[in-house]
């Protein structure tokens, strides 16, 4: 058997029963589902709930190797139905050594939905390559103040402009794996997050914070994060307004909802208000969750919703897929990067073009051609800064710093001098010699990033470093 014959065999197995020779269509989808799900027993049923990790092993993965694999919810080998394999983005796969695009709010100023779309289609094809079979990285949460540790991970501050984009993502993924938009909903901010309480109108709620998930839910998006945050007093997890009267109810949306991680829910009585699992380990479902339903607290009718919602989706993406091209060859593949320095170059965003002192020609572009010495100045010009450490952290086997990257774009015979800026008097030294100076400068995941206890966070100011501004001035 040839290396692409393994391939298709390897990817038509990995969905077990549920993948037919022939695509379902929706009824025949929800039929099945109906069909597996008469066949289970309640403690099948609750298993389809949650993460299938040991509580120990979970827990380390999660804070020492987190998603270096994908992360498995609902596994039953009897009735040979797969688990959800789970894994992050927004700006690419965090497995392994993936491509990572550029982060999401740059992509969003491209606001070409093509674009998108062909980054969501290449995520796909990459997360599937490596065994997953759902991503968590559609972020629209609106970005309602640019000190947001998160800010990178979502496109904007526009409703409308957030769901476009976003609804581009979740078509270009699913070709291959079901999508997962997050985070639902008011969710933008990080040091309090786990405790903050959105109090909010209905119309606000509605009109600035929903519309874009609602865009996302009719674009076919298979599953929703909830948030950690509580909305108008009740956590988003436990929100029942949220979960069952609109998404559910109103909006009609058919798949499921995952907690966000660890601290995504507080007691089992998330089922109930329309939480469906609980990720990415068993704590307060399994048997907890069990005692609930025997004891009338969580209506059996409640755990058969979210299962039949579950399993709607596995059979549903069963179907789907390119089987020709997965394997580990199109991971970082020359099309994958081609596509994210195209995205990059499309994101750029050019704020100011002055002439040059006594003339009519703008600084840009540069004609590199015509340079004798070119300085390059600021510490980040050598930092592999790519985005945050957190769980959108994408590991590519390799990144081009701005420095290696004008290097290469100049002649052999031009001189890149290049100073980190700390001592800014040989800054200034290296710029009075070079035909034109470079600054570099911004910010890292030690100064903004998802808040993770000790690192990460929120920004305490929106102006650069003092250094900084120094050095540019």
């Amino acid at each position: 058997m040839g290396g692409g014959e393994v391939t298709r065999f390897k990817i038509a197995q990995e969905w077990g029963s549920l993948k037919e020779d022939v695509p379902l269509n929706k009824e025949q989808v929800e039929d099945k589902a109906k069909r597996m799900l008469a066949q289970m027993s309640l403690a099948e049923k609750i298993k389809q709930m949650s993460g299938d990790a040991p509580l120990v092993r979970g827990l380390v993965e999660l804070f020492f190797a987190y998603n270096m694999r994908p992360i498995p919810a609902g596994e039953n080998v009897r009735l040979s139905i797969p688990a959800i394999r789970f894994t992050d983005g927004p700006r690419g796969v965090v497995m392994n050594h993936s491509t990572c695009f550029p982060v999401t709010m740059a992509r969003g100023a491209s606001w070409d939905r093509a674009l998108e779309e062909r980054v969501g289609d290449a995520i796909g094809v990459e997360a599937r390559s490596q065994g997953a079979n759902l991503f968590a990285g559609v972020c629209i949460n609106l970005l309602r103040h640019p000190a947001w540790g998160r800010a990178q991970e979502t496109y904007g501050e526009d409703p409308y402009h957030l769901g476009e984009m976003g609804a581009a993502l979740v078509r270009g993924v699913q070709r291959h794996v079901m999508a997962c938009i997050k985070h639902f909903a008011a969710n933008s901010i990080e040091n309090t997050r786990y405790r903050v309480d959105v109090r909010i109108s209905e119309r606000t709620l509605r009109e600035v914070y929903l519309s874009h998930f609602k865009r996302c839910v009719d674009e076919g998006a298979a599953s929703v994060m909830s948030a950690y945050n509580k909305v108008n007093g009740h956590y988003c997890g436990h929100n029942s307004h949220l979960l069952r009267d609109i998404l559910k109810k109103e909006w009609g949306f058919e798949g499921f909802v995952i907690s966000d991680f660890v601290f995504g829910i507080r007691n089992g009585k998330a089922a109930k208000a329309g939480l469906d699992i609980e990720m990415p380990l068993t704590i307060h479902f399994g048997k907890k969750l069990m005692k609930l339903v025997r004891r009338g607290t969580v209506p059996e009718d409640v755990i058969d919703d979210a299962v039949l919602r579950i399993l709607k989706q596995k059979i549903r993406f069963a179907q789907i897929g390119e089987p020709g091209r997965y394997g580990l060859q199109a991971v970082v593949s020359s099309e994958h990067k081609a596509l994210a320095r195209e995205a990059a170059q499309k994101s750029i965003v050019l704020l100011k073009n002055d002439c040059v002192a006594g003339t009519t020609k703008r600084i840009l572009p540069i004609d590199v051609a015509h340079l004798n010495r070119i300085a390059i100045i600021g510490k980040l010009a050598t930092k592999p800064n790519t985005g945050d450490k957190g769980s959108s952290m994408v590991r590519p086997p390799c990144v081009i710093t701005p420095l290696e990257g004008i290097r290469a774009a100049v002649s052999r015979d031009c001189e890149v001098m290049y100073s980190d800026g700390r001592v800014i008097n040989k800054a200034v030294d290296i710029a009075r010699k070079a035909d034109i100076s470079v600054i570099i400068v911004g910010y890292t995941h030690r100064d903004e990033g998802e808040y993770m206890f000790t690192k990460g966070g929120d920004r305490d100011v929106l102006t650069l470093k003092p250094h900084d501004e120094t050095l540019i001035l």
